[in-house]
């Protein structure tokens, strides 16, 4: 049951049918599950696992999971369900709303714009919130369930060793070197002069693309825009109202314009836009834009690099930690709130050095843990922008095998998972019994099912006494 349950939340983000499968008409669809009144269709396990394939395509190395698998997944989060309403879980409306919003915006990214999504699904973008609002009150309900079950859930430095000796050296994982890395990076501005001739070529593009219509500014975007994410589709976006990971300037910016209209220049934290509003539905809405990054000089980047030679020389000389010059100085926002190191997709600060740009990767050569590099030059690959920054480089890990010493927040997190595991595994044991459980014929297979089935069982023969 251990695996059930961590198989069961593995294939949980995937309930949910892709808009492609909501078009599709499932042949024969039937009833293949249900605990207490909640029912699990065929349909629902076929749309998840082909909602699994569209998410890791291209992706090297993915176990998909099976009917089985999905099937148990299916009546975990049946059983959770219950078992919130029952203790009276609520769920935030709110947050209901911004998920499906943010469904919606990848389903569009997806098709390329809301007209196509539109036209596949068969349904509007307002029909499709409507089909998914439940399931993900549904999903809220189950997670919350889920949580509140672990809450209580803590483990001890002991309880850690017992878990780490319990595992044979040679299943041990064996880690490549690993750094702890952080910067301090600066982007100068750009020169006031250069900058307003830049404004002069937006107000430009946008004189031709009032003048000649909508394809021209798509074709300026292809050819000038330098927001390398959305150039080769002419600089279209989907916008949220509410989304906070885009900028103020331009999110405000966008949603002043009427249909059809474009935008006097606007200053980003980017760089200068001229921005059509392409359409426009409430809080949502999709744009094109073009972005211009006004060129710094030398001047500007000597001036960077005074300043961080300075900032260096305060953080050697101990007048200021390097966690609080990133806090003050740095204007790197991806690391801003991790005290300027890199992290890795687990959060963790120790990364591989394949993780860093290769122009810092030549750096690092130079350094030993402990040091402080020298004020370097620096462009940042997802937008352009040329700065500066100081690289510290904090500690090396060789290669080793797994340890207690080198890798116990590693070791401690996967023995607190295998303790939530245990909790949960012994609630479902216990509430298992206390469900009305079916199971369609068509599953009898599933050796993971065995306590479910063993549950419908006794379900079908208490009816019958």
């Amino acid at each position: 049951m251990k695996q059930l349950v961590i198989t069961g939340f593995l294939v949980a983000g995937a309930f949910l049918s892709t808009a492609e499968a909501q078009s599709k008409k499932i042949i024969a669809d039937k009833i293949v599950g249900q605990v207490g009144d909640k029912i699990i269709l065929r349909s629902e396990i076929l749309n998840a696992i082909a909602d699994m394939k569209r998410q890791t395509q291209g992706q090297d190395n993915v176990v998909l999971p099976t009917e089985c698998q999905v099937m148990e997944g299916q009546l975990i989060r049946k059983a959770l369900l219950l078992q919130a309403q029952k203790d009276s879980l609520t769920v935030n409306e709110d947050q209901i709303e911004n998920d499906l919003d943010n469904r919606i915006r990848q389903f569009i990214q997806q098709y390329g714009s809301k007209d196509i999504l539109e036209e596949v699904a068969g349904k509007t973008v307002y029909q499709l919130k409507d089909d998914f609002r439940e399931a993900f009150r549904e999903q809220s309900l189950a997670d919350q369930m889920k949580r509140k079950i672990e809450e209580s859930v803590k483990i001890t430095p002991t309880e850690v060793k017992a878990y780490y000796s319990k595992t044979p050296t040679d299943s041990l994982p064996f880690y490549e070197s690993e750094i702890e890395v952080s910067q301090i990076v600066i982007f100068p501005k750009a020169n006031k002069d250069v900058e307003e001739y830049v404004a002069k070529q937006l107000y430009d593009y946008k004189k031709q693309a009032e003048t000649l219509g909508p394809k021209k500014f798509e074709q300026l975007a292809k050819n000038y825009s330098e927001d390398p994410g959305v150039k080769e589709n002419g600089g279209q976006y989907t916008l949220n109202r509410n989304e906070k990971n885009w900028d103020p300037a331009f999110l405000a910016a966008s949603f002043r314009l009427k249909e059809g209209q474009i935008s006097p220049v606007v200053k980003s934290k980017f760089g200068l836009h001229i921005i059509m509003m392409i359409s426009r539905s409430g809080d949502e809405a999709i744009v094109r834009h073009i972005l211009r990054i006004p060129p710094i000089t030398d001047d500007e980047l000597k001036e960077a690099k005074d300043k961080l030679d300075t900032i260096r020389r305060d953080i050697k000389s101990g007048k200021i930690s390097f966690a609080e010059a990133v806090t003050k100085y740095s204007d790197d926002e991806g690391s801003k709130f991790s005290a300027g190191a890199f992290v890795n997709r687990d959060n963790s600060t120790f990364i591989t050095l394949d993780m860093l740009d290769k122009d810092l990767i030549s750096v690092m050569g130079k350094l030993k843990p402990g040091d402080l590099s020298e004020a370097i030059p620096y462009s940042d690959e997802r937008t352009g922008k040329k700065g500066v920054r100081i690289v510290y480089y904090k500690t090396k890990k060789e290669p080793h095998r797994e340890n207690l010493k080198d890798d116990y927040n590693r070791i401690a997190q996967r023995a607190l998972e295998d303790k939530k595991n245990a909790v949960l595994e012994k609630w479902f044991k216990e509430h298992i019994p206390g469900y009305y459980i079916l199971i369609d014929k068509e599953f009898a297979a599933c050796p993971s099912l065995e306590d479910w089935r063993k549950a419908a069982e006794n379900a079908s023969k208490a009816r019958i006494n």
